[in-house]
């Protein structure tokens, strides 16, 4: 028998959060996260970490479980969610899938064949010695000339997957990048998968009116905090939305109204790009979130679908 479990996904800002949560105490379950940024501590603001109280009031899995200098992938994250999903359908409950990243959810969803190119140590300390001998840009810059899809996906300063990515290049002449999925869609889970989504000028609003509150919310000593603890700008976490930005104005590189402006418009550009991902689902059942007069309305739409697929008592 397979395993059952639920997703809400969406773009960022459109109300992943407050739906899964009111689901999950509808049918008395716990929550997986599904964002890659969600996993670090000290990380609360610029991700949208869903508050305390929320926390409280549900179990929640894969938030603040590492450091910011640590690397997660999306190989981590099918291997420990996998193990949650089998856990909280061991209890006879329905786990919540809630939001992310969209290559993370569709791997978790439809299996994903892992690139089995292995590492190279000798080709891995020549590209870290030429990064430190000419920058991270000339290491981005040669993997845009061959593989400029993947070049376009990394930030020049996400140097482990930029050297990662050349390293498979060099070695196998595959892409990190091309599609390892297959064209059936076949679903390892028995599932319904929740999509919302509203008009896009509403959602850039709600993400223009996010970003300021972040700011209100204190993003900059969230930031200014990080980087006292000693976390480096080049790793990982601190490339998400939000942070690089405020890391530039803490540098005095740009000002702070210039480096609200790119959060905004980085982060309308990621609510596009999970659209993307979201078309190569086909399977996703969505529901316009202005269709509702209340979101009490809405819930009781959802709530109904996810008991007609799983034969759950309509109250």
């Amino acid at each position: 028998m397979m395993e059952r479990m639920i997703a809400v996904i969406g773009p960022t800002a459109v109300g992943k959060t407050k739906v899964s949560i009111d689901l999950a105490k509808i049918l008395n379950t716990e929550i997986i996260s599904g964002d890659s940024m969600l996993v670090y501590k000290g990380m609360n603001i610029g991700t949208a970490k869903p508050t305390n109280d929320e926390q409280a009031a549900i179990s929640h899995h894969l938030i603040d479980i590492l450091e910011p200098q640590a690397d997660f992938s999306v190989v981590d994250f099918v291997a420990l969610a996998s193990q949650y999903i089998s856990v909280i359908n061991q209890k006879r409950k329905i786990p919540i899938l809630a939001g992310g990243t969209g290559l993370y959810v569709k791997a978790l969803l439809e299996g994903y064949q892992f690139n089995p190119t292995p590492s190279d140590e000798i080709l891995r300390a020549k590209l870290e010695g030429l990064a430190k001998e000419y920058g991270n840009q000339y290491l981005h810059n040669k993997l845009a000339n061959v593989v400029p899809d993947t070049a376009a996906r990394l930030h020049p300063n996400d140097l482990r997957r930029v050297i990662r990515a050349l390293e498979v290049f060099y070695l196998s002449g595959d892409t990190i990048s091309q599609n390892k999925f297959t064209a059936q869609h076949n679903l390892l889970y028995e599932n319904i998968v929740i999509g919302l989504t509203m008009e896009r000028n509403l959602l850039y609003e709600r993400i223009n009116q996010r970003v300021d509150l972040m700011i209100y919310q204190g993003l900059v000593e969230e930031v200014a905090t990080l980087l006292d603890r000693g976390i480096s700008v080049n790793c990982q976490a601190m490339q998400g939305i939000g942070y690089k930005e405020i890391v530039k104005f803490l540098k005095k590189e740009i000002n702070l109204p210039t480096a609200i402006e790119h959060i905004k418009q980085a982060t309308r550009n990621f609510a596009k790009r999970q659209l993307t991902w979201y078309r190569k689902m086909p399977y996703i059942i969505w529901f316009d979130v202005n269709d509702f007069s209340t979101h009490n309305d809405m819930m009781e739409t959802i709530y109904k679908k996810v008991a007609g697929k799983f034969n759950l008592k309509i109250e």
